[in-house]
């Protein structure tokens, strides 16, 4: 295999903090890698030098001469002057900055090394570079090429910031956060996309479907240094599983010793020969391995949230449009009690704006939101993260209230609240300033939960999560006692938290799905673009096709229509048990698979057992649905 990139001895240093040390690592000609990481630990920094926008205090990187390296960064930075085809060609790259070359020697008078260029041009197939752009822009439904960038939402930037990387068809393709702000539609587009190319790929993601489908292969920096897996991301669960099992062994052993060491440095004498300075030098080694700090993450947080009452909203015939959009149209639903809602749907089509119009904080056209009066919202929003920077984050913390309840007598302090979400006592003390984008999410977070709300309303709250907090996340959003609704493009954590969703189709089309996002969208075809296609086309024919499918499933159900019989009654008892058991199984392996505490033995049995329970809970819950719908 060919070395695309050699990454040695690499260290950066923030202030007093060292982010990695030492890092070496490789990646070899079509190999497709994942990056993961903890928020704060450097993943964006390390992209950033690999990029070429950021340098490293020490260590070097190396690619293959001549390789052609693509780098979507985070967060796109473009001047919202430019038109969408005009960004194209901004961010400088082999190809554009060829083509500006031609033009600049077109406009001389003697248009001396034309003959180079034009060979370079052919080589690099600078002639249909535009056309490029606006075919890849076009499968990301981006068609108005000349709008300016000051008028697309943010979702609409980073596809063109997309497109602009993937257009140089690089021979290696590195990915900071790709399916941020990117709709299901989208994120499953690139999904196909990345599995069907050649493309070599570096990449961070949090979208643990994403990560699992594309990459074989799985970087870990944990502890300031890094740790390679050969496999996909299910892979790197089970193998990471093992490696701390090892290595909480060894501190184990190096605790013991360190007791029988620490026992001789207190007889010994001050002066000392050269084998007693050795073995003193040895003992500091020691004490180092022997205090290293295994942070794994298994917690089962449980506050208190206050009491809610059986009314909890009803959204009497509401409308709204903005425009010729419209995001409702005499929309009607009464939510239930202790519901957990899932709200997907393309970017535009109108699902942070409902959530607004139920938190009041958007007036409809016409009809009503009925609010309970038991009702406490808990409002995590895109936009909604305001902090004091200079203040620190125990204090911020603070400021919001210095006790969460528990209930039962039970109370935690600001403090061990925040060490729930990862936040150590000394990362407690830093100034909010000095956090990563994705640690103050986190902090954000904290904010919200610890105001007990009985409703929960979370708008996007996966973006610039790592891993880990989305797992603790999980776990309290699957233990919490009220409703909650969510809308997020992470399809795992969908799966793992809501049981049914409302699909925005656009144009005040609003769907209830009984189900979870996998459960939805294998009753839908892909709704990948086909090469050629206009995306508008493409589009209606899949809207068409959505509705046509739960016209027909619902017609189908209206025929099946008649009387339980006595046996089919005592069936559909029997699956309602079934199915809590086997969920509350899927819920117990899941937890245990993540949590680092099994032999080798126990991951294989519980591996082999997960996709059983799947089927089974698949079968199950068709036919419960079946008997659900006979009256």
């Amino acid at each position: 295999m060919n070395s695309y990139l050699q990454v040695q001895n690499l260290t950066r240093r923030v202030g007093d903090k060292t982010l990695f040390s030492d890092l070496c690592f490789s990646i070899g000609e079509g190999q497709k890698v994942g990056l993961i990481a903890k928020n704060g630990t450097g993943k964006s920094t390390l992209l950033n030098i690999l990029g070429g926008t950021d340098q490293a205090d020490e260590g070097q990187v190396v690619y293959r001469n001549g390789l052609r390296v693509g780098y979507l960064e985070q967060t796109p930075n473009y001047p919202l002057d430019l038109t969408v085809i005009e960004a194209c060609f901004w961010h400088g790259n082999e190809t554009t900055n060829l083509i500006r070359e031609y033009e600049t020697c077109m406009a001389s008078e003697s248009q001396e090394g034309l003959q180079s260029i034009l060979d370079r041009m052919e080589v690099f197939k600078a002639w249909d570079y535009e056309t490029r752009a606006k075919t890849i822009l076009s499968q990301l439904f981006i068609t108005e090429f000349d709008k300016p960038l000051a008028q697309l939402s943010g979702g609409q930037l980073k596809r063109v910031a997309l497109a602009n990387t993937l257009i140089m068809e690089p021979d290696l393709l590195i990915l900071d956060e790709p399916t941020n702000h990117l709709d299901l539609q989208m994120i499953e587009w690139l999904e196909n996309y990345l599995s069907r190319s050649n493309m070599t790929l570096l990449m961070v993601t949090h979208d643990r479907y994403f990560l699992d489908r594309i990459c074989s292969v799985i970087l870990e920096m944990d502890d300031e240094t890094i740790y390679t897996y050969h496999g996909n991301y299910a892979y790197y669960l089970e193998q990471r599983a093992q490696r701390l099992e090892v290595a909480r062994a060894e501190v184990a052993r190096a605790t013991n010793l360190y007791r029988t060491e620490l026992e001789w440095m207190r007889r010994m004498p001050q002066a000392r020969g050269h084998k007693a300075r050795y073995r003193e030098e040895a003992f500091y080694e020691l004490e180092k391995r022997a205090h290293r700090h295994l942070e794994e993450q298994q917690v089962k947080l449980e506050t208190k949230s206050t009491y809610i009452g059986s009314k909890i909203f009803e959204a009497e015939y509401v409308s709204k449009a903005f425009g010729d959009r419209i995001i409702l149209k005499d929309f009607y639903y009464n939510f239930s009690r202790y519901e957990k809602l899932g709200i997907v749907g393309a970017n535009g089509t109108g699902k942070s704006t409902f959530v607004k119009m139920l938190l009041g904080l958007v007036k409809p056209d016409s009809g009503r939101f009925i609010i309970g009066e038991t009702v406490r919202f808990g409002y995590y929003s895109q936009d909604g993260m305001q902090f004091d920077e200079q203040m620190k984050v125990i204090d911020a913390v603070r400021k919001t209230a210095e006790y969460i309840d528990l209930g039962g007598g039970r109370r935690l302090s600001a403090m061990q609240f925040l060490q729930h979400f990862m936040f150590s006592p000394l990362q407690q003390q830093n100034y909010i300033y000095k956090l990563s984008g994705g640690e103050k999410r986190r902090l954000y977070l904290c904010t919200v939960l610890m105001q007990s709300p009985n409703f929960l309303v979370l708008d996007e709250p996966t973006n610039d999560l790592d891993i880990p907090s989305l797992q603790i996340l999980e776990q309290y959003l699957h233990d919490f006692r009220g409703c909650v609704i969510i809308v997020s493009h992470d399809r795992y954590f969908m799966d793992k938290v809501v049981d049914h969703l409302f699909v925005f189709n656009g144009n005040g089309d609003v769907k209830d799905f009984p189900g979870n996002y996998t459960q939805y969208r294998s009753l839908t075809p892909d709704p990948s673009p086909r090469r050629g296609e206009s995306s508008q086309k493409t589009q209606n024919n899949q809207k068409t096709q959505n509705n046509q499918n739960i016209q027909n499933a619902s017609n189908t159900q209206r025929e099946r229509k008649r009387k339980l019989s006595f046996r089919e009654k005592q069936e559909f008892e029997a699956l309602g048990k079934e199915i809590d058991q086997l969920e509350q199984e899927k819920a117990d392996i899941e937890a245990a698979l993540s949590s680092g505490t099994l032999s080798t033995q126990e991951i294989i049995d519980m591996s082999k057992r997960l996709p059983v329970v799947n089927e089974l809970l698949d079968e199950k819950s068709m036919r419960w649905l079946e008997l659900s719908e006979i009256e």
